[in-house]
């Protein structure tokens, strides 16, 4: 996710202080991506040092107040009109667990699908349901609004892939299994004794 250009969109608008961008980046994402403040100052820094925003004054409680500069928005305009980048494959902790649990002594690679499956099922449900509560609240046409629900759709999809994921690799699982998989351990043997 890329704070600075979530930052610097937040800036075209208009100057901000450090805390209204966080405010207005969670409400933007639906509160799905958390910021620390530290990261927005941290990011402001680095922004102010790469030209892209300048500190211009602050507002009425003395909180600095940072905007684009033309760097900035030719960053920014560079940025929403090119494709993001899916070069690196991503770590993903469920895909090294299952890997992991494959032939585990003792893992049942099944119930470790299936508690996962139990898991995001519970979340996709609840992504569902803030759906369409947004959908009967304020305007969709609304950019916040608009924003949010884009940002809830997407988790709906990615736990619905998810499941499929799930699927695939329990029927996986099951061909597996009734091909006689997993052979048997050969004993363990003992390990030689130092001399």
């Amino acid at each position: 996710m890329s704070i600075r250009h979530g930052l610097l969109a937040l800036l075209d608008r208009g100057p901000r202080y450090g805390s209204r961008l966080r405010t207005e980046f969670e409400a933007r994402t639906g509160g799905t991506w958390p910021l620390n403040i530290g990261q927005v100052y941290t990011t402001l820094d680095r922004l102010e040092r790469d030209g892209m925003v300048v500190q211009e004054g602050a507002d009425e409680a003395g909180r600095a107040l940072y905007a684009l500069t033309e760097a900035g928005r030719v960053e920014l305009r560079a940025w929403f009109a090119g494709p993001v980048e899916r070069s690196g494959v991503p770590r993903d902790e469920l895909a090294i667990k299952l890997v992991l649990a494959v032939g585990a002594p003792g893992v049942d690679v099944r119930r470790v699908v299936e508690a996962q499956r139990r898991h995001i099922a519970d979340a996709l449900h609840e992504y569902v349901r803030q759906r369409a509560r947004a959908l009967t609240g304020a305007p969709a046409e609304h950019p916040d609004e608009l924003a949010r629900l884009l940002v809830l759709e997407q988790l709906i999809c990615h736990a619905e892939a998810e499941i499929r994921w799930l699927d695939h690799c329990e029927a996986r699982l099951l061909r597996m299994v009734r091909g006689g998989w997993p052979p048997t351990p050969p004993p363990d043997r003992p390990e030689p004794s130092p001399t």
